[in-house]
């Protein structure tokens, strides 16, 4: 399994790579100063583990690399590093299928530890509760009753004792096992399918 690193700044890309490496110390870092040469990385270096890519990439427009990606490896965690200040560009790109949006501002600690917090996720769970079509594991069945008590992120985050980054992570993979864009729509959703 390889990770894989797509900035065309090279102190940036070396900087997270090294991150990755402390990390996961037996996966393989592939780091890619362009988009266009992902494919070609793939072949020569394996399937990929994880994605973590810039949002501005010498031609690639908007989150279309980010589309792409999830198009071809939906399953594969995807993380946007970007300069650019979270708010809109943030929601951009979690609707677009990024698992997760950090800025490049953000201290190494709190990056290691979300992108920690998507391998996490990953991970672990057992499936066990199977609503319809939906299969869900304990945490998000979890995750489900919190947000009905009304928990914020830094709520549930203290409560799970976990990072509010793995928080986010947990309920945008919640959102997109059920299908849905808020808070508001997965609790209707547990309603409608007596998980409340």
């Amino acid at each position: 399994m390889s990770l894989y690193i797509i900035d065309d700044h090279p102190l940036v890309r070396q900087a997270i790579a090294m991150l990755l490496r402390r990390m996961r110390p037996a996966a393989k870092v592939v780091e890619l100063e362009k988009f266009s040469e992902l494919q070609a990385a793939i072949i020569k270096n394996g399937d990929p583990e994880l994605f973590v890519l810039d949002l501005l990439l010498p031609g690639v427009k908007g989150t279309s690399a980010v589309r792409e990606v999830k198009t071809m490896y939906g399953e594969v965690p995807l993380v946007v590093i970007s300069s650019m200040p979270a708010g809109e560009a943030e929601e951009t790109c979690i609707e677009a299928g990024a698992d997760l949006y950090l800025e490049k501002s953000t201290p190494a600690p709190e990056i290691s530890s979300a992108i920690q917090g998507l391998f996490a996720a990953e991970g672990g769970d057992e499936e066990t509760v199977v609503v319809g079509e939906t299969k869900l594991s304990k945490r998000q069945k979890q995750l489900i009753v919190m947000l009905d008590r009304g928990l914020s992120n830094r709520d549930i985050a203290a409560e799970l004792d976990i990072s509010e980054h793995t928080v986010k992570v947990h309920l945008w993979r919640l959102f997109r096992r059920l299908d849905v864009k808020s808070r508001t729509q997965t609790l209707h959703f547990a309603r409608q399918h007596g998980l409340l």
